[in-house]
């Protein structure tokens, strides 16, 4: 039974780093420029760096995305 839960734990987090890394693209390509206007210049080297922090806080960062584009 403990290796059918670490199992799907595994899995579970191999489904949240792929939503994560799909969610990353778009939100490093427009989605940081309209929740911060200060990186809406920023060069290939500053969204390489924010990649990784993207995917991991997806659901945080979907939700202000979201409440950002109501206003």
């Amino acid at each position: 039974m403990d290796i059918w839960i670490a199992d799907w734990m595994i899995r579970l987090l191999g489904c949240y780093a792929l939503v994560g890394a799909l969610f990353a693209v778009p939100f490093v390509t427009v989605g940081a420029a309209k929740l911060d206007p200060r990186s809406a210049g920023s060069g290939f080297g500053f969204r390489v760096m924010i990649f990784p922090g993207a995917a991991a806080l997806w659901p945080w960062l979907l939700l202000r995305w979201v409440h950002h584009c109501k206003r």
